[in-house]
């Protein structure tokens, strides 16, 4: 039996950078406990406050998502990308020295890190009903609208669900009449 993990983007602590630039919401961090240095997956939501360099990742590969305001200008050597539209996944080298412009105010955006050699992430934007491929490790986030997955309660937006060494749920399924959207990552072995 798959063991789900509930969360509410809003009772997430919200962790100050280093740099005083941001806060980030950890949802899941794979295996538990591991930190920064070690995790094999990572999935977090980040406020972007302030201009400056997103931090560095080597041997792991990023993904990003806008979420939420104005959006943000990402450049460094050879990487010089507007991320300005809502759920469009972007994906880039953790080792990327990056600087990050903000566009406007504040903004607020999905990430997912996986280990080169352990994990490789697959992320999806749903806005139907549809049958996912099942994943030893897994993610979904509510964006709009509320979801059902079959496997536990509904998620309303900014509600979601993790699990690790299982299948997780295969089916996502909007309620009627939502513009809804829907995160869905899965984590597979590299």
């Amino acid at each position: 039996m798959t063991t789900l993990h509930r969360f509410d983007l809003d009772r997430l602590p919200a962790m100050p950078w280093k740099n005083g630039g941001g806060r980030t919401r950890e949802i899941a961090c794979w295996p538990p406990g591991t930190g920064l240095d070690h995790f094999g997956w990572r999935c977090s939501v980040a406020s972007i406050e302030s201009d400056g360099p997103f931090s560095a990742f080597p041997g792991v590969d990023r993904q990003i998502l806008l979420l939420a305001g104005d959006g943000v200008q990402l450049q460094g050597e050879g990487l010089d990308h507007r991320l300005d539209v809502p759920l469009q996944p972007f994906a880039f080298a953790g080792e990327a020295v990056l600087g990050c412009t903000r566009l406007g105010g504040a903004s607020t955006d999905f990430n997912v890190m996986a280990r080169r050699g352990r994990f490789r992430a697959k992320v999806t934007v749903h806005a139907q009903a549809a049958r996912l491929a099942g994943s030893p490790h897994g993610l979904l986030l509510a964006v709009a609208g509320t979801w059902r997955t079959g496997a536990a309660a509904p998620l309303a937006p900014g509600q979601g669900l993790w699990w690790a060494d299982a299948a997780g749920p295969v089916e996502v399924v909007p309620e009627e009449g939502a513009d809804a959207r829907l995160i869905a990552v899965r984590l597979l072995p590299d």
